[in-house]
């Protein structure tokens, strides 16, 4: 592995290491709000929700980013492939939804 990937890999690893904690951070302030609410309905509120949809996936993008820095080039067009269709499929709302259960 060269130098480049190396450095890129631990960056990737930071990033990852500190959305994971801030998404279980996110999580824990979600569940404890739900039995005892402190943060009010409203627009800060609708963000979180938004955001906790997300997290996740971006942690596992970031994580799959990182393991992709040290494979062969057919594994990570089939990564990159793989992405492009989860990115598509968030434009078909029916679809997102679906997974998601926002709307």
């Amino acid at each position: 592995m060269d130098k480049k990937n190396s450095i890129l890999e631990k960056v990737l690893d930071i990033l990852g290491e500190i959305l994971a904690v801030l998404t279980v951070v996110l999580y824990a302030v979600l569940i404890i709000n739900a039995n005892w609410t402190f943060i009010p309905a409203g627009l800060f509120f609708d963000i979180l929700l938004v955001i906790k949809n997300y997290a996740a996936l971006g942690v596992v993008l970031i994580v799959s980013f990182e393991a992709m820095v040290k494979r062969g080039f057919i594994l990570k067009l089939v990564f990159l492939i793989l992405l492009a269709i989860i990115i598509l499929f968030q434009f078909f709302p029916g679809t997102w939804a679906n997974i998601t259960e926002l709307f």
